[in-house]
């Protein structure tokens, strides 16, 4: 045989020889998934966290609306100034309201001045009664005294020992005291009645004084309304008019003109808005720690005051059960947090982002949380044999059994003997990136973590291979 023949054959077979170590091993691989792994750990300290935004709001804040219609005269305040419970802030044009007090003043005035005059005529009509009860008492004294006088000298006139004519003078003395009695009585009867009369009139001054009186409050409580004065202490946050503007009070179907906001600025709230997700695990006194946009690089503490019942639609910020929208929407709940120790520089309204901690987990055993997936039990269980035609045999089909294959598990994928194995497990509270696992691993078992396509696709009982490998580390020449 020629030498380019020998060559030629020799280098067939090494061909030949090669494409079947190829073939043996790429056969060999088929069914082998590439997997990224880490391994279930313990962590000193597991802290989940439920985040929102929201703006910073006073906890307590008052709008002071127009309570009377008129031009603004005086502003006594600008924004930023502190203010104290009961302060002067500013006065609306208030002639009619002035007079009509002096008016009432000027009324009760009159009313005292008569209350004053019937008190003294009361006073000299009870005088008047007592000296006629004197007069009275003397005179029935004096009666007495003559009646005595003209019995005598009746019995000496009987027994012819007196004159006829002091007896007929003793008697006529008698008879005029008994007039001067009754008419001592009946000046009494005048006096009294003089005196009642007296009083009514009293009663009626008092009457007059108290409807003047009344009407002074009234008027003057008209009057004050044209005064705004400061509710509580604070600051002046904002300023919504200026000098010589007209203002109006609110009615029923309208909005009353803003003066101005007074913020109680002692006690400093992060008012969020919580996913409805999340709003079971947040508590009252929950710590959270609180940023502020237009203070960036410091975060400040506080704690869960507040935690609202009402459903807010996220896109137009009003309560659910007032809202035509359909339910489906996106729900947020308000979450009122005070801050420990505010800033001097902080104004109400500036944004800010709230980190809620709702649990604390110490030594808990943890794993990645993109490592859970969820399966459904069917597709765990081996796959049933094939028949000689290469399909799987027919089996009469229990809805029970089949109910109870459509049940979803959620869980992880072990790595064992160069498998994955689906491992049911039991999760507690959620951390940043990891999970805590009540049962079903053990510390130190290696869990598939990666990638997201392959966790999601991958069979129980799938041959794997592992590449930890970083995405940027490029594989050996």
């Amino acid at each position: 045989m020629k030498t380019k023949w020998k060559v030629t054959i020799t280098l067939v077979a090494v061909a030949v020889a090669g494409a079947g170590v190829w073939a043996s091993t790429v056969y060999s691989k088929r069914g082998v998934v590439t997997v990224q792994t880490s391994l279930v750990t313990r962590t000193d300290s597991l802290i989940a966290q439920v985040t929102a935004s929201g703006e910073i709001k006073p906890k307590n804040y008052i709008n002071i609306g127009a309570n009377a219609m008129g031009d603004i005269t005086e502003l006594l305040v600008k924004e930023g100034d502190r203010v104290h419970k009961g302060e002067l802030l500013a006065k609306i044009e208030n002639t009619q309201p002035r007079a009509d007090v002096d008016s009432q003043k000027a009324n009760l005035a009159s009313a005292e001045a008569d209350s004053a005059a019937s008190e003294a005529g009361l006073k000299a009509a009870d005088d008047n009664i007592a000296m006629l009860k004197a007069a009275v008492t003397e005179s029935q004294a004096d009666l007495e005294r003559m009646k005595q006088d003209s019995d005598r000298a009746e019995e000496l006139y009987k027994e012819q020992l007196g004159a006829k004519q002091d007896f007929d003078s003793k008697r006529s003395m008698y008879e005029a005291q008994k007039a001067a009695v009754l008419q001592a009585q009946a000046r009494l009867v005048q006096a009294r009645t003089q005196r009642e009369q007296t009083a009514a009139q009293l009663t009626s001054s008092q009457r007059r004084i108290a409807v003047a009186r009344a009407s002074l409050v009234r008027s003057t409580d008209v009057l004050d309304k044209y005064d705004s004065r400061a509710p509580l202490d604070g600051v002046v946050t904002n300023l919504s008019v200026r000098a010589g503007e007209s203002v109006v009070p609110g009615l029923q179907n309208q909005t009353g003109t803003n003066i101005m906001t007074i913020a109680d600025m002692s006690v400093i709230t992060a008012e969020v808005k919580v996913d409805e997700t999340d709003i079971v695990n947040v508590k009252l006194g929950q710590p959270a720690e609180i940023t502020i946009d237009a203070i960036p690089n410091k975060t400040f503490t506080g704690k869960v005051t507040e935690i609202g019942d009402t459903a807010i639609l996220r896109s137009t910020g009003v309560a659910a059960s007032q809202s035509a929208i359909s339910s489906q929407e996106a729900k947020d709940f308000k979450v009122v947090i005070a801050m420990d120790n505010p800033p001097d520089e902080i104004r109400p309204g500036l944004s800010c982002t709230a980190k809620i901690t709702t649990a604390t987990r110490k030594n808990a055993l943890t794993i990645p949380i993109q490592a859970l997936t969820v399966r459904q039990k069917g597709d765990l269980e081996p796959k049933k044999p094939l028949t000689s035609g290469g399909a799987q045999a027919a089996t009469k089909v229990d809805p029970a059994v089949e109910k109870a294959r459509k049940e979803e598990l959620q869980g992880v994928f072990v790595v064992s003997g160069g498998k994955a194995v689906f491992h049911k497990v039991d999760t507690g509270i959620t951390g940043s990136t990891d999970i805590e696992v009540l049962d079903g691993l053990n510390e130190g078992d290696q869990i598939i973590t990666g990638t997201y396509q392959v966790i999601r696709t991958i069979a129980n009982d799938a041959q794997v291979k592992i590449d930890n490998r970083t995405t940027t580390e490029q594989p050996k020449s």
